[in-house]
């Protein structure tokens, strides 16, 4: 048995990435949660754990992870969204604390209805989105697609290993239209970060991430957002909603391309950073 803030101590010490000390220090609690279930009060105790050479083998080389910049979620082969574990490899892109939100303003502008909720996202990749909104929302029929073989299944896997329901799909949007209608919400975090960007992003992203699902043509920034907006018109009820995440630089724009396909009540979101980083809108069919 060891105490196990000293070696807690220890992890932080073989760490070199030149990141603030708290960064590191939030990395190695999440390695520790991870690897001995151990809170932050746990830790800050010096609870007893079992530990011996491979242990303290394998969080070297854990570190040694960390040092080469690999995210230390893929590490660990999970991230934490919404209170729950999220099975994560390099085919899907790790949740963001802004999709959390982006969930919750969905849940929050449906929490009081008691009719079901027929949903679909678009561009699943680790299903974080329709997953939670499944076990969110006791009225919510979820579907999900993704033109990644990989990334459903590893959506699949979490769907099953959280108990959700969803029907997830193979489909390219960009080229296909899905076979689905009466949807009373859409929603997609599309690819929105343009290469222009790259040389400004970290490289535990850049080298890591799928880029499939990161970045979009520097000529069309607004390419997912242009094709979702008019292919949802075919697949929503009127009244339906329609929710994107996107790019802080674009709001504005994308909140034209809604309204220029005749959405109504559009609009852009704050997340907790004061950014632009959410578009609303709801489709009224003009044949009803």
């Amino acid at each position: 048995m060891k105490n196990s803030k000293i070696l807690f101590d220890d992890f932080i010490k073989e760490i070199t990435l030149p990141e603030s000390r708290d960064e590191i220090t939030a990395l190695a609690y999440l390695v520790f949660e991870a690897q001995f279930d151990l809170s932050r009060t746990d830790i800050l105790l010096g609870k007893s754990i079992p530990a011996d050479a491979f242990t303290t083998s394998k969080l070297s080389q854990i570190a040694q992870r960390i040092n080469d910049h690999e995210p230390v979620q893929y590490i660990l082969g999970k991230s934490l969204f919404y209170g729950r574990y999220f099975f994560v490899n390099p085919s899907v892109l790790i949740p963001r604390p802004e999709t959390e939100e982006l969930v919750h303003l969905i849940l929050s502008t449906h929490a009081k209805d008691e009719r079901q909720l027929n949903i679909l996202d678009i561009g699943t990749g680790s299903g974080c989105i329709p997953i939670t909104l499944n076990l969110e929302h006791k009225h919510a029929k979820v579907s999900a697609i993704d033109i990644s073989d990989q990334a459903l299944a590893t959506a699949r896997r979490n769907a099953e290993w959280l108990n959700a329901v969803v029907n997830f799909m193979q489909c390219d949007i960009l080229h296909e239209q899905p076979v689905l209608s009466d949807l009373d919400i859409v929603v997609s975090n599309p690819p929105y970060i343009a290469y222009e960007e790259k040389s400004a992003m970290h490289s535990n992203v850049v080298d890591h991430e799928p880029h499939l699902a990161l970045f979009v043509d520097d000529k069309n920034p607004l390419l997912f957002y242009d094709v979702i907006t008019d292919k949802s018109k075919l697949m929503l009820k009127t009244n339906g909603s329609l929710w994107f995440e996107i790019n802080e630089r674009f709001g504005k724009e994308v909140a034209q391309c809604m309204q220029r396909a005749g959405f109504v009540d559009v609009n852009i979101h704050k997340d907790a950073s004061g950014k632009d980083r959410f578009v609303s809108g709801l489709f009224i069919d003009p044949q009803q």
